[in-house]
């Protein structure tokens, strides 16, 4: 009679073993805030343009890149848009993560990122559900789904709209990917991620980026993020983008001239990323430096530095 009883009752307890969550995960909700410690220069200041180093872009990136103006950002279409997920967390912006749960079993259905830039709201589901077919809609924040690997959140996110790899033109596709690695350790949040991206990159681009937990909540106001387009140019023809043609860019050179550095290497691609790739700097042909600056004018020689024309 023990042995018929104890049976259910051991079935019993390894079923609730089984269906309890992993003790190991992170709590990770509360007020974030980046820290810019890691590719300062490109996230702050900003890229210059044909700044390729390092990138893993093929001929289509760097040729959409070599056609862009910055100034096509003050057109009114442009003022406002969103930073889609695989770019907004590079930038200012205040995060705050939250669950959101099931309101009977208490089960997890959803962490939800809140960005203060764009206002922007993201649900990473946590449920199992599986991503949608091709056809369904993409957003600036994607699809994600999200499990646990221990005490590490790891994220799938699909359903992209086409953004930006870096600000000086570099673009992502829609048909990109992004898988995320997301750990705390005390007050430091850190995100890996990896970006696939078939259009645009022959390798997966891997970044990460530090959050700091804000001892105290943020004013009201530090959430907001007002933007109203406006014609910035008045002058400019009805339906006309600040482009330029290939082999026409005015500054083409200028970044390679600047720091002498290998047009090889300035064009970027998934060799630049590794040390070997050095060997190969080394015995390229570097550009002639840039012309001393005009009278009165001032140039970039250093990163905070400016060299004053005589």
């Amino acid at each position: 009679m023990t042995k018929i009883c104890g049976l259910p009752a051991a079935v019993a307890l390894a079923a609730l073993v089984c269906a309890t969550p992993v003790f190991a995960q992170a709590d990770m909700d509360g007020t974030w805030q980046p820290r810019y410690h890691e590719d300062q220069p490109e996230r702050i200041p900003g890229p210059e343009l044909r700044d390729y180093l390092g990138l893993p872009i093929n001929d289509a990136a760097r040729q959409f890149a070599d056609s862009w103006d910055p100034s096509r950002i003050t057109l009114p279409e442009e003022q406002c848009r969103v930073h889609v997920s695989p770019y907004i967390y590079r930038g200012p912006t205040n995060l705050r993560i939250w669950e959101e749960k099931h309101p009977k079993t208490q089960e997890v259905i959803a962490i939800k990122h809140y960005h203060s830039t764009y206002e922007q709201t993201r649900t990473i589901y946590m449920d199992g559900r599986p991503h949608p077919g091709p056809n369904a809609a993409h957003t600036w924040m994607g699809f994600s789904t999200g499990h646990w690997e221990g005490d590490m959140l790891v994220i799938e996110t699909s359903h992209l709209k086409q953004g930006w790899v870096r600000r000086n033109g570099l673009p992502m596709s829609d048909q990109a990917h992004m898988t995320e690695y997301w750990v705390r350790n005390g007050d430091l949040l850190t995100q890996v991620f990896m970006l696939f991206d078939p259009v645009y990159l022959t390798e997966p681009l891997v970044k990460s980026t530090e959050f700091v937990r804000s001892p105290r909540e943020l004013p009201a106001q530090t959430w907001l993020w007002v933007c109203d387009p406006v014609v910035e140019i008045a002058t400019r023809e009805e339906n006309a983008v600040p482009s330029y043609m290939p082999g026409e860019h005015p500054f083409k050179d200028e970044f390679a001239q600047r720091w002498g550095i290998p047009e090889i290497a300035n064009n970027g691609g998934a060799a630049t990323m590794y040390p070997e790739f050095q060997e190969v700097v080394k015995k390229a042909p570097k550009p002639a430096p840039l012309p001393p600056p005009s009278r009165g004018a001032t140039r970039v020689t250093g990163p905070g530095q400016q060299q004053q024309g005589r």
